[in-house]
Parts: structure tokens; C-alpha cells; sequence
């Protein structure tokens, strides 16, 4: 599934009464997406090793199940030792299969 940003038309984040932990609510032309902090904490973590890197393109995190400090989720994304050369070739596949169009969007 590809989520378009002109198919999100709203965005909720907050910390619901008697969480601990944010929690995201995507709206979208097709209905809710709700994020754990979890998850939006390595989503932020891919994104700025990313885009703070002088060379880097790409990188991948896979979940690791483990006992962490207290107040950590017991699911974890971790990054990989995966090659970023093949990282950017499975996600130009995918983004082909999505029919994203160019992939120099």
C-alpha cells in the first residue's frame, strides 16, 4: 500500500488519557492508520541517519523481540547490516509494484 501525502488529511498525535506513550492517528481518504511511538521513533531514527548523511541512501530495520528497559516496547526495529545498495533495489521494486510511476519522485 502506498499512502500519498494528498491522501492523508489529517494527523493526530498526543498522549491518550492513562498512556504512557504517543500515539499517531493518520486519517486518510480510505480511513485511520494509528501508530505506536514505537514505531514513529524508528521511522524518525531511518529518516534523519538518512537525511543527516553525507553518503548514505538507504537502511533497513527489522523487528527484534527482546527484554529492554522498563517502559520500552518488547518489539523492537532495529537496523540491519542489510547492504544499502540492495535496500535501494527492493525499494525501487516495490515502488513499481505500488504503480508509484518515476522513481526519481
Amino acid at each position: 500500500m502506498l499512502l500519498r501525502n494528498e491522501e492523508v488529511l489529517a494527523i493526530l498525535a498526543g498522549v491518550p488519557r492513562g498512556h504512557k506513550h504517543v500515539r499517531f492517528v493518520l486519517e486518510t481518504s480510505s480511513g485511520r492508520i494509528v501508530l505506536q511511538e514505537a514505531t514513529v521513533a524508528a521511522l524518525v531514527r531511518a529518516y534523519v541517519s538518512i537525511k543527516t548523511h553525507p553518503a548514505r541512501r538507504a537502511i533497513e530495520l527489522r523487528q527484534r523481540k527482546g527484554k529492554w528497559k522498563e517502559g520500552y516496547a518488547e518489539f523492537q526495529l532495529l537496523e540491519t547490516n542489510r547492504d544499502e545498495t540492495e535496500i535501494s533495489e527492493v525499494l525501487l521494486e516495490i515502488l513499481k509494484e505500488e504503480s508509484y510511476g518515476s522513481a526519481s519522485k
